[in-house]
């Protein structure tokens, strides 16, 4: 018999719309502050855009994800929910939502737990990996929104399969590196080519 195909689904910018909440509660916040719009988005870390654009918005930029309330109120990203939900009870198939905490993950890491139970329910919670390193973690495949994933292992398990965010759509892949260019793209097609191997 042969082994389950194990899959990685990143949380923010993949599941839950980090990008989005982040722009409208800077928006909220610091009305008068100039601001990045999604389609300026461009390098995975949104506080070093905003300091690119004055020193002083990075920490206000970060204080609104570093704010109570952020990772529970955030909005799925189209299509993920139904997509996790297909995915788990896929045949041979172990999916895990891998997600990095903030290095500040006073409200975080409990939100995150909390918005996964809200929005894929409890059999999720307990397939959640809080991991400062996704290298070290063995999977076949890594559906992730971060254009680069380094760590402790050189030559992770995982093939990375880059996730469309706005702020890596602009990202020229070289082969054999993939992209996934939302949920309604063809994930299941990634999948099977992955057990084909």
């Amino acid at each position: 018999m042969a082994a389950a195909l194990r899959v990685l689904v990143d949380m923010d910018g993949v599941v839950a719309d980090f990008e989005g909440a982040v722009l409208r509660g800077f928006s909220g916040r610091f009305p008068a502050e100039p601001r990045v719009e999604l389609a300026a988005r461009s390098g995975f870390s949104v506080r070093e855009q905003y300091r690119g654009l004055r020193q002083d918005l990075a920490a206000k930029v970060a204080s609104v994800y570093e704010s109570p309330g952020f990772f529970l109120g955030l909005d799925p990203i189209p299509g993920a929910l139904e997509a996790l939900q297909e995915m788990i009870r896929m045949q041979d198939t172990e999916v895990f939502i891998c997600t990095s905490p903030l290095r500040n993950y006073e409200h975080c890491i409990l939100e995150k737990y909390k918005w996964v139970e809200k929005h894929l329910g409890p059999e999720f919670v307990e397939r959640i990996i809080l991991t400062r390193d996704k290298t070290i973690v063995s999977a076949d495949l890594l559906f992730d929104d971060k254009d680069t994933i380094t760590g402790a292992e050189p030559n992770p398990s995982w093939e990375h399969i880059l996730f469309t965010c706005c702020h890596n759509r602009h990202i020229q892949l070289q082969a054999p590196r993939r992209r996934l260019l939302s949920w309604a793209d063809d994930w299941k097609g990634i999948l099977e080519s992955k057990r084909r191997r």
